[in-house]
């Protein structure tokens, strides 16, 4: 399995997920120029930009740490295209979605887990 097939394999496990959690779908993989967002959705009073990262089992760097400042501001940035375009009145939420996986050629889930409102609009960490 490719990293691609990891990493959509990694999205379609925290979209189960947050729709256990009571999300509703909104879109997944939006590309706007400045970067991309994994997945959009709406969950009571927010609209939730979710940044996945699926990691093996034990990797050197947390799907959390992997989310770093220039990340953070490329994550807004889309965010802000996506609002532009999709006026609402819900406010934003910036959440971080880790996955990991055993490693082999048929790796497997061990774990989904979604920390809400990782970071602010001006890209501070609020996890710790």
């Amino acid at each position: 399995m490719n990293k691609t097939d990891k990493g959509r394999l990694g999205e379609d496990a925290v979209c189960a997920e947050l729709l256990r959690r009571g999300h509703k779908i909104i879109a997944r993989n939006y590309h706007k120029r400045v970067g991309e967002i994994d997945i959009i959705s709406s969950f009571e009073r927010f609209v939730v930009f979710t940044e996945v990262k699926a990691r093996e089992i034990r990797g050197l760097v947390s799907g959390l740490e992997a989310v770093n400042f220039t990340k953070q501001k490329k994550i807004v940035l889309t965010a802000d295209a996506w609002l532009s375009e999709n006026p609402t009145d819900l406010q934003p939420r910036y959440d971080i979605a880790e996955v990991e996986f055993t490693r082999g050629e048929l790796p497997r889930i061990v774990s989904v887990k979604i920390y809400e409102d990782a970071f602010s609009a001006d890209g501070i960490y609020t996890v710790n």
